[in-house]
């Protein structure tokens, strides 16, 4: 098995032709996505777990490391917004992926992964979620590790469908969808602010809605 590289946002880019829009307004599929107009009402249970985790956050996310970030505050935003095993689609946490695109072999460990798939092998991956360590990093890194992990998805995935993913860095939150060649940015939420962790939940809710819906009008 040839040996992958990693390449920087700006290399995918040149690499793969790939066109880059930030700001929601660029994409219809985005904006729709990211649209507030309906955000989500917190059942009794939910509002206390978003309550222990959001005042944990605010009081502690700038100390985290990547594996308390994604233990202690990431794997409750997941629940909460219904990001979970729904046959047939499955949860992969640090699942590698790997397909040769074009001329090139390329390999990524994703953090989180919701695929269709059989027990711990994904199939038909459609969303993907990259965790950075603090803000401070380098920008381009998780960036270019999700669109690697996009790339992948679309070699391996049987349908021209888009590839919707989110990346964490530190207590900022990027939403990102690909269609052929062309990504899409969103602007960034701030997860210790109280409005934009309840934006968080409802876009990650109304991925999951999509999702069934997707599944259930498959063979229409």
């Amino acid at each position: 098995m040839p040996r992958a590289r990693q390449y920087s946002e700006a290399e995918l880019i040149l690499h793969y032709d790939l066109k880059r829009f930030v700001g929601n307004e660029k994409s219809p599929l985005l904006s729709k996505w990211l649209n507030q107009e309906n955000q989500v009402e917190l059942n009794s249970g939910e509002q206390y777990l978003f309550n222990l985790i959001f005042f944990d956050a605010q009081e502690k996310i700038e100390h985290w490391h990547k594996e308390e970030l994604k233990m202690k505050f990431i794997a409750f935003v997941l629940k909460l917004g219904y990001l979970v095993d729904r046959p047939p689609y499955n949860t992969y946490f640090k699942h590698t992926i790997k397909a040769r695109v074009n001329t090139n072999f390329l390999k990524m460990k994703v953090d989180f992964m919701i695929a269709e798939g059989i027990l711990n092998r994904p199939q038909i991956p459609y969303f993907h979620f990259q965790v950075w360590k603090k803000y401070c990093n380098p920008a381009n890194e998780p960036i270019a590790q999700l669109l690697t992990a996009f790339l992948i998805s679309q070699e391996i995935n049987p349908t021209s469908q888009p590839i919707y993913g989110c990346v964490v860095t530190g207590k900022f939150w990027e939403f990102i969808i690909m269609s052929g060649n062309n990504y899409f940015i969103s602007k960034s939420y701030d997860c210790t602010e109280e409005e934009s962790l309840i934006s968080i939940i409802t876009i990650l809710r109304k991925f999951s809605h999509r999702l069934n819906y997707q599944y259930l009008n498959k063979n229409d």
